[in-house]
């Protein structure tokens, strides 16, 4: 907020809600490759440092992605924004618990390295999403009879 949201606010007033999603456009990339990283790089033969730098940038880029949704969504729905995070937190909750289901066989039939590299995959859905958000965002808004233009 420091670098990016305040000084935008201050030169350019309030625009549209998805110009608080361009610090996760160009985040939103780190998930897969920070997977990725991780994935062919845990084993006995490779230093410790190389999973452990995939996991950084992993972790490091889905933080600035959910902060990013997390000033999008109240600035869109401010009306429901104690709604939305709360149904936010539940499905994610939802989600990590039934994760349990097929984690385990996933890890086991394919190992730690084709394991994470089909959720690396699969988190490439996340980069259309947020491309998707940015570029229709305001259309989809438009639609909304609770959403704020």
């Amino acid at each position: 907020m420091h670098y990016y949201l305040i000084p935008d606010i201050k030169a350019n007033g309030l625009r549209a809600q998805e110009s608080r999603l361009v610090p996760a456009l160009y985040n939103v990339f780190g998930a897969p490759i920070g997977l990725f990283l991780f994935a062919w790089t845990a084993r006995a033969s490779i230093h410790w440092i190389a999973p452990t730098i995939g996991i950084v940038i992993y972790g490091g880029t889905v933080f600035v992605v959910f902060q990013c949704m997390f000033v999008y969504v109240p600035l869109s729905y401010p009306q429901y924004a104690a709604s939305l995070f709360a149904a936010n937190d539940f499905f994610r909750s939802s989600f990590a618990c039934g994760s349990i289901l097929y984690a385990r066989p996933l890890f086991i039939n394919l190992g730690v390295s084709k394991g994470v590299t089909v959720l690396a995959g699969l988190s490439f859905i996340g980069v259309i999403g947020m491309f998707v958000l940015y570029y229709y965002g305001a259309k989809l808004r438009a639609r909304s009879r609770f959403a704020v233009a």
